[in-house]
């Protein structure tokens, strides 16, 4: 028996993938974004249900993720989102990887490396419609996919953008939307043809059906949480994740005592306190300190005390609790990942991530 662990439900990622699949219909690619160890819940385990889904494409954000997939056996397609750096452009003809691009000098020095291999490379460009992030201005991406097209071992396989406020605006996406759709339409003009145009990621799939496109990027929804707190979970999404430990210690411990750094927490009476074999380098977050709650035996037990690196307190006074029984952080039902974010001032995504690999991943099937 693992001490703590993050449980994933490979059954609910496959429900998800279907769901996903039956709202966008079968003209659209379905390549889920699997980027940070699949927003940490482990890559190597999640090929099999990919393939099993014939997920033909995946993304991620960098070479190094791209890299590891291939050398955990994944033969699909995959596409990173992050910039390349001059010197990464080996490493996608060593490792079969299409990049999405927005500098022309790094297109260039594939192009060179992709001629002395007698290859071609695909790559996909981005169109900065909004997000201000990375990716040519729609004025600047003519010019941009012009000077490509005159490169003969360099092909555009695919164009894309990204949404910003997908979830919280819909008058600025579809400001995007149409900055977008301008665009394809004079680079249509220009005798330009794409395989895969796309933009929407989890938001956009759920909230605009107008941008979906022939490709759609799931991220968070793929494992079963919403983009955010006011998306209706409509489609029969189920979270996979449930991240379990077990109480190491009970103590009865007396009025005025302190618990944890800097006695944060005086005890205001007699206390039973039990501890938690879980602390901010697993990724509970410090902010939960005197804050959080867990979920033992059938009852709430708030976190008292700063949390420390390895573990943390809980006030277990008034429940029958014993070393060894199990504590949820979260289950879904009782407390959600959601829930933590907000005390936590964040989202959800950030939650997930931040379990650090110290916390070993259990995969169960339904």
């Amino acid at each position: 028996m693992e001490k703590s662990y993050l449980e994933v439900n490979l059954s609910c990622i496959r429900n998800n993938i279907e769901k996903i699949k039956k709202l966008v219909g079968e003209s659209i690619t379905v390549a889920p974004v699997i980027k940070a160890n699949a927003y940490g819940l482990g890559v190597r385990a999640l090929k099999e249900v990919l393939e099993e889904e014939k997920i033909e494409i995946v993304f991620v954000a960098t070479i190094e993720e791209a890299i590891h997939l291939r050398k955990c056996g994944y033969k699909q397609e995959i596409i990173t989102l992050n910039e390349l750096l001059p010197y990464e452009v080996e490493k996608i003809l060593e490792y079969n990887i299409v990049p999405g691009i927005s500098d022309i000098e790094v297109v260039r020095r594939l192009n060179e490396e992709a001629k002395k291999k007698n290859r071609i490379q695909n790559i996909h460009i981005e169109v900065d419609t909004g997000m201000g992030r990375v990716g040519k201005r729609p004025e600047e991406i003519i010019d941009f996919a012009k000077e490509i097209s005159k490169m003969t071992n360099i092909y555009i396989e695919g164009i894309y953008t990204h949404f910003s406020s997908a979830d919280s605006s819909k008058e600025y996406t579809n400001a995007q939307i149409e900055k977008f759709n301008n665009t394809l339409s004079e680079l249509k003009d220009l005798g330009f043809k794409f395989k895969y145009i796309h933009s929407s990621a989890s938001a956009g799939i759920l909230n605009f059906e107008n941008a979906r496109f022939n490709l759609v990027r799931p991220g968070i929804i793929t494992y079963g949480y919403m983009p955010d707190e006011n998306i209706e979970n409509s489609i029969g999404l189920k979270p996979a994740t449930k991240l379990i430990s077990h109480v190491v210690y009970v103590k009865e411990v007396e009025e005025g005592t302190a618990i944890s750094y800097s006695r944060t927490y005086i005890a205001d009476k007699r206390r039973k306190i039990a501890t938690v074999p879980l602390g901010y380098a697993d990724g509970i977050r410090r902010t939960l300190s005197n804050k959080g709650k867990v979920y033992i035996n059938g009852k709430y037990a708030p976190i008292v005390g700063n949390v420390c690196m390895d573990n943390f307190m809980v006030d277990v006074t008034g429940i029958d609790v014993k070393v060894g029984d199990v504590v949820y952080i979260w289950d879904n039902e009782n407390i959600c990942v959601e829930d933590i974010a907000k005390l936590c001032g964040t989202i959800n995504y950030e939650i997930l991530c931040g379990i650090s690999s110290r916390v070993k991943r259990v995969y169960v099937e339904e």
